[in-house]
């Protein structure tokens, strides 16, 4: 008898109860934390006017936000596939480290659309890349946060030059939406 379908729709089950429990507990925290402006080489690629924008992008909950850029689309669709639209879009105080389009071309297409087909193995590695609090750029400097997945993630730098894991960069950092910091980055990060 083959429990592992059993095994995976009981883990969804139970990340999709607790992550909005999770998402939720920071947000007077969000509310409270020292704003600054986005900053990184890609920033400029942002567009300028538009829901895109870095200023419309202030007004949409992350989700909604990273749709309206076009560098992040091949994240909002994996995030579409794995059912976490809504979950992210209500959380409150969050972090987000997003990878960009150039950022999933990196994994052989083969792997991506493996990765893409199993919702489960989705759901783990794009709530890797979430943070339940608000990250300022001083944290970033050597910092190490549990992301929604479980696992921690570690950050070091300073200035406007900061990495994640050591391997990905933060290419357009401390970008705001309604519910949410947003840091661009380089490459998708697997959970340790």
């Amino acid at each position: 008898m083959n429990t592992r379908p059993f095994h995976r729709s009981a883990a969804l089950a139970a990340a999709a109860f607790a992550l909005p429990l999770a998402l939720g507990v920071t947000a007077q925290a969000f509310a409270d934390a020292p704003r600054s402006d986005p900053y990184g080489p890609a920033c400029a690629a942002v567009p300028k006017e538009g829901s895109g924008s870095l200023s419309g992008m202030a007004e949409d909950p992350v989700a909604t936000a990273a749709s309206n850029n076009p560098d992040l689309s091949t994240l909002v669709t994996a995030v579409k596939k794995a059912g976490l639209v809504d979950t992210l879009n209500n959380a409150k105080g969050i972090t987000v480290f997003a990878p960009t389009n150039e950022a999933f071309a990196k994994i052989p297409k083969a792997d991506l659309d493996k990765i893409l087909a199993d919702k489960a193995e989705l759901t783990k590695i794009l709530t890797y890349h979430v943070v339940g609090e608000a990250i300022t750029p001083a944290q970033l400097s050597k910092g190490s946060f549990k992301t929604l997945e479980g696992s921690s993630l570690t950050t070091a730098g300073s200035g406007e030059a900061f990495t994640v894991n050591g391997k990905a960069k933060i290419v357009c950092g401390d970008i705001r939406t309604s519910n949410a910091t947003v840091n661009i980055i380089d490459t998708v990060l697997t959970p340790m």
